[in-house]
């Protein structure tokens, strides 16, 4: 993608200043951002994807002026409210790893670091329906799919929360702008920014959401993978030949605590250790995700990665699924190249080395990837 090139997309705007102008710091309304836009999931198969338990679901409905119902799917045929009844939303999680369409949609984007992305969730919703006033944590696109939708916005403060209520919606919601949202439209929210969307009639929305890992678990999970790196480590047990005779046997020895800080910089040593650990963590599948083997050519022509399939890279490793590998030279290049596009041609294949194209050959047959063209 050329990040200096004007998009429809973006009212115009280049990725370039996009990113610099609106990225986490304010909204951008954006009319006809993709022209002539319909839904790419039927309802009815959207009812179908919240039946299975391999997919997130969640029913929401307003009951009265102030209560609310949630449930969590799957959900059976029969469980959803009559599509006449009004104030009700489905909302189906990453329907992305689900639908060659929506995947596809999601490459508009990719002038956001793929590390970033989590997924597109799609809000169909009855007359009235919609999940209250709040706020997300996280950066969103939310672009208009079907019928109209009203979004009221503001710059929150005070972030309090209404309470014995099962959603998290504000108790003193000020909306500062209005805007009704037809097939194509899209409005761009930063994280804290927010916001309440009301359906006129039913509607899909599309909501692409872009993760951002707080300081906290990211810390946890580095530490965690760098500690099970650390099983490598000698088992060498701490030694005290020298320790003196105390009168305060509750303090912790001087030696002792060096010997723990020894083990921290010998698990540390790998300067590479926190690159692989990051990488991973970043292409972890989901828990609901798994891959099916398949059989493929004896010689790729090319290949594609799965919709579920997260690859990222960085100066030395290429990351695929939660594993890491170092990637080095023209392998390195061609590696890079996949992540980035998700796809590779013959032409791209034709300097890959042996052990690369074994290399993807096992990702084809773990499914993580695909072949497309050439026979077996």
């Amino acid at each position: 993608m050329d990040i200096h090139e004007p998009l429809t997309l973006l009212g115009g705007l280049t990725p370039e200043q996009f990113m610099k102008r609106h990225w986490q710091k304010k909204p951008l309304l954006v009319r006809g951002a993709i022209p002539g836009f319909r839904p790419l999931v039927a309802r009815k198969d959207l009812f179908a994807l919240a039946q299975r338990d391999d997919v997130e679901s969640r029913l929401v409905a307003r009951q009265g002026r102030d209560g609310w119902r949630l449930q969590r799917g799957p959900f059976g045929r029969r469980a959803l409210p009559a599509l006449s009844q009004p104030d009700w939303t489905l909302l189906v999680q990453g329907v992305d790893l689900h639908d060659a369409g929506i995947h596809a949609l999601l490459q508009q984007f990719a002038f956001v670091p793929a590390a970033r992305l989590d997924d597109l969730m799609i809000s169909w919703a009855s007359d009235g329906g919609g999940v209250g006033p709040h706020f997300d944590s996280y950066d969103v696109f939310l672009l208009q799919a079907q019928g109209t939708r009203r979004w009221r916005i503001g710059r929150q403060k005070n972030l309090d929360l209404q309470e014995g209520v099962p959603l998290k919606i504000l108790a003193d919601f000020q909306p500062e702008a209005e805007y009704d949202l037809e097939p194509g439209d899209m409005l761009y929210l930063p994280p804290l920014y927010a916001h309440d969307g009301v359906a006129v009639g039913e509607c899909q929305t599309y909501s692409i959401g872009f993760r951002a890992p707080a300081r906290a678990e990211l810390a946890r999970e580095l530490l965690q993978r760098i500690a099970d790196e650390a099983g490598d480590l000698d088992e060498r047990l701490y030694r005290d030949p020298s320790q003196p005779a105390t009168a305060t046997p509750g303090a912790i020895p001087e030696a002792l605590r060096g010997f723990a800080q020894e083990a921290l910089a010998a698990a540390m040593k790998d300067p590479t250790a926190l690159d692989r650990a990051l990488g991973e963590y970043l292409t972890e599948p989901k828990g609901n995700v798994w891959f099916e083997a398949q059989a493929v050519p004896r010689r790729l022509q090319g290949v594609v990665l799965d919709p579920r399939t997260r690859m990222l890279h960085d100066a030395k490793h290429v990351f695929v699924n939660g594993e890491s590998w170092r990637a080095g030279g023209r392998d390195a290049a061609l590696m890079r190249r996949l992540a980035d596009t998700r796809r590779l041609v013959r032409a791209d294949l034709e300097g890959a080395s042996e052990g690369a194209r074994e290399l993807l050959q096992s990702w084809c047959e773990a499914g993580w990837a695909h072949a497309e063209g050439g026979r077996g």
